[in-house]
């Protein structure tokens, strides 16, 4: 199971979908935490199967054991946060926003690894989720840690083409089954 072996079950007909994914993943310049931690909660948010089965083992052995628990950590939380926030932010009444959360969240102030490369995850799962605010909380928290648009960007590009191969792959299990 590998990056590899995900392209090659990609059909003919997403063949920018392959090209993609070795773009964005196999020829990255992110540091391998980043890139890793990037692509397994991605892979988890995209919530297929497939996806993550091929790219859970390469992620595992690029991450140390506690980038690999606070990447998936970094899914979970986003999982619940992504609809909390999206929801306040979508409801006509911003009274909501007003309101305290209640949530525990404590992963976030003490991930386990460094901030930025949690908060980057973060903001990959959000991409995937469609919460706009919690996009731009943590864009903004990357960019007062220094890092450049194009880098951030990065982490967009990879939660686009993981989350596009997770719906064609989905599709197409679904079509053969």
């Amino acid at each position: 199971m590998s990056l590899d072996s995900l392209k090659s079950r990609i059909p003919d007909y997403a063949k920018d979908l392959k090209l993609n994914l070795g773009s964005v993943i196999g020829n990255s310049d992110l540091p391998a935490q980043q890139l890793w931690g990037t692509v397994l909660s991605t892979a988890i948010a995209s919530r297929s199967a497939i996806v993550l089965r091929e790219l859970e083992p390469e992620a595992k052995a690029n991450l140390s054991p506690e980038a690999y628990t606070a990447a998936k950590a970094a899914a979970a939380v986003m999982a619940m946060n992504n609809v909390f926030y999206r929801t306040r932010h979508l409801l006509s009444d911003h009274e909501y926003g007003n309101l305290r959360a209640g949530l525990r969240m404590n992963v976030i102030g003490n991930p386990g690894v460094d901030k930025v490369d949690f908060e980057f995850w973060s903001f990959a799962v959000s991409a995937v989720n469609g919460c706009g605010q919690c996009l731009d909380s943590h864009e903004q928290v990357l960019r007062k840690a220094g890092l450049e648009r194009e880098v951030i960007q990065e982490a967009a590009k990879i939660a686009a083409v993981v989350q596009a191969v997770a719906a064609t792959l989905d599709a197409e299990a679904a079509l053969t089954a």
